[in-house]
């Protein structure tokens, strides 16, 4: 089950939040609002509440192993807008990530303390201070995009847990654009596609083909 998450929805619940998450909606849509139903869905991946863009469920556990095992393997592309014009107009970025005890991402020199990540990238198009980024995710780890733009001081535009506060600009513009994986059970390659929003067209102006 794939779906294109709206930003500000979880994608599963928190201490504090139980039912404005896309987990919570697509259970009450496999069990077609009948609550003693056991149909129910699986987790296979999670997007940050302020990300919006294509996401994966699965219905069957076997589906959900299939699609974990091949994860390192499946195509994920976003789309993001950066504060500031980068040097290299595209490139790689690689640390090892590991987390503290407030949830806080950030990079490590330390190979034992952290996990290896990627994030390719490269510029599609530059504004008035900011960056049209396409960015390829290599690797998983949590707020992995985020972090590694803010370390090269190109905070994407409005993350308020890594970059600078911005009055003007208060969503998160990050998006999942694409995903293509092979099928669980025909092995064909899938690809499924949201469209950016409009936020995007009102920080860089027209995204162009490629975006």
């Amino acid at each position: 089950m794939v779906v294109d998450k709206a930003a500000g929805l979880l994608t599963v619940g928190t201490d504090s939040e139980k039912t404005k998450t896309a987990y919570y909606r697509l259970t009450d849509y496999v069990r077609k609002g009948y609550p003693k139903s056991r149909n129910r869905i699986f987790i296979v991946h999670r997007l940050d509440r302020d990300v919006s863009g294509v996401l994966v469920f699965a219905k069957t556990a076997e589906a959900k192993r299939h699609l974990q095992e091949q994860w390192d393997e499946v195509e994920k592309i976003y789309v993001a807008v950066v504060y500031g014009t980068l040097d290299a107009k595209a490139g790689t970025i690689s640390s090892y990530l590991t987390e503290n005890t407030a949830h806080v991402v950030y990079s490590t020199p330390d190979k034992a303390k952290g996990k290896l990540c990627h994030t390719a990238y490269r510029v599609l198009k530059e504004t008035r201070g900011l960056s049209l980024l396409e960015i390829r995710l290599l690797t998983g780890r949590k707020n992995q995009i985020r972090v590694h733009f803010a370390e090269k001081r190109h905070p994407i535009v409005g993350d308020r847990k890594y970059g600078t506060p911005d009055p003007l600009h208060k969503r998160l513009a990050l998006h999942a654009r694409s995903i293509a994986f092979r099928h669980p059970y025909t092995g064909e390659v899938v690809s499924f596609t949201a469209d950016v929003p409009g936020y995007f067209r009102g920080l860089v102006g027209a995204l162009g083909n490629e975006a």
